[in-house]
């Protein structure tokens, strides 16, 4: 469908390597959105490493370093394991709803939506830093809320 919506005026010559090059974007993204997306069944302490302060934390990325493996989410079949997600996926829908707007949009712009900084600054019309801090600051309210409702971290 990209491929003719986008492209139908292009020569047939030019049409593989472009259907080639969807295809893989395509794959690329249904994998970057499968990760995100399991974050939500993963432990909160992956939000902030351990060792260091809060300042050397502000480039911190969880969706760079954090693997997917065919175990989690989509691929899984243990019912136990599908139990525990959902109990623990509702843990946090309420915890979210627990949270300020501004932090709570923030946090579900760049770790769910997928969405960079700078283009979530765009969306919440606020600066970096400030989508930076509501990050950090919900991340560590989760955290702490999760904590509170005996999920390990």
């Amino acid at each position: 469908m990209k491929l003719t919506e986008k492209y139908a005026d292009k020569s047939p010559e030019e049409l593989p390597p472009l259907f080639q090059r969807i295809l893989q974007n395509t794959i690329r993204d249904f994998f970057r959105r499968q990760k995100s997306r399991s974050i939500w069944i993963t432990l909160f302490s992956a939000f902030s490493p351990n060792n260091h302060d809060e300042k050397e934390n502000d480039d911190y990325d969880l969706l760079e370093v954090l693997p997917i493996s065919k175990d989690s989410g989509f691929w899984g079949n243990d019912p136990h394991r599908e139990l525990e997600q959902s109990q623990l996926i509702n843990l946090v829908e309420k915890a979210l709803e627990t949270l300020p707007a501004r932090q709570r949009e923030a946090f579900l712009l760049r770790y769910w939506e997928e969405m960079d900084v700078s283009e979530t600054a765009k969306v919440m019309g606020c600066s970096e830093g400030s989508v930076k801090t509501h990050c950090s600051r919900a991340a560590h309210t989760l955290a702490t809320l999760l904590k509170e409702k005996g999920v390990k971290l």
